[in-house]
């Protein structure tokens, strides 16, 4: 009669069950308290540190990267150096009209005085190379302003110590020290230019003269001495 073994003979090999894998709130677990790799670095004075190598990418262009994540990599890297070339070649042009403006400018000598039917005289000192002011664009200029006779200065940018004046051609009020005389000739200059002038009280401060503040007084009926140099022409920003 047969005997069975409950067990099997050692000589045969045994099987061992699979180990049960890990219940799936533990995988998730696992992948959110994932952590960057670490470094080992070596300072300058030979000691060893960890570093914590981040490898999370970080965007330097906000529209660069919306486009990387909607258009693919090459879509974003096209739109950040469209930009960057943007930026070199508006600062190339100023950087060239200024020269341009400088290498066409001629100084003037023994010029005549010109005369208009409103009364100013001009005399030019340096003829400008650069573009002439038409309304609405913004103007930058130095100048200093002398009460006729008196000599008293008004306005004085020209020797360095106080901000240019902007203006935008055309717009009211004006600067201090700036009258409608002054704004007149501006249309006729160009950047880079230099002029002297006389303005009649009329299209100065006028029979009741004005109060430029800090007790600067143009008494009133006044003509006025004024060299304008126009250091920058260009479109008023929007």
């Amino acid at each position: 009669m047969a005997t069975f073994i409950a067990k099997p003979p050692a000589f045969l090999p045994q099987t061992q069950p699979p180990p049960p894998l890990p219940p799936k709130s533990a995988i998730i677990s696992i992948k959110s308290h994932h952590k960057p790799a670490k470094a080992n670095t070596t300072g300058s004075n030979g000691s060893s540190s960890d570093v914590i190598a981040d490898t999370t990418p970080e965007s330097t262009d906000y529209i660069a990267s919306t486009l990387s994540r909607r258009f693919g990599l090459g879509a974003g890297m096209a739109w950040a150096g469209f930009l960057s070339v943007g930026v070199i070649a508006e600062q190339f042009k100023t950087r060239f009209e200024a020269s341009q403006e400088l290498s066409n400018a001629r100084d003037i000598e023994n010029a005549e005085e010109v005369v208009l039917p409103n009364g100013i005289r001009y005399t030019d000192m340096r003829i400008g190379g650069g573009a002439s002011p038409k309304a609405g664009d913004l103007v930058v200029i130095d100048l200093i302003g002398k009460v006729e006779g008196s000599g008293m200065v008004f306005v004085d940018t020209l020797d360095g110590t106080r901000k240019s004046l902007a203006l935008i051609l055309g717009s009211r009020p004006y600067t201090k020290g700036m009258c409608e005389g002054i704004e007149y000739v501006l249309k006729t200059m160009k950047a880079g230019g230099r002029r002297k002038i006389t303005i009649p009280s009329e299209l100065g401060f006028g029979e009741k003269g004005a109060d430029l503040g800090l007790g600067v007084q143009i008494p009133p009926g006044a003509a006025l001495n004024y060299i304008v140099q126009v250091d920058k022409v260009s479109v008023a920003p929007a």
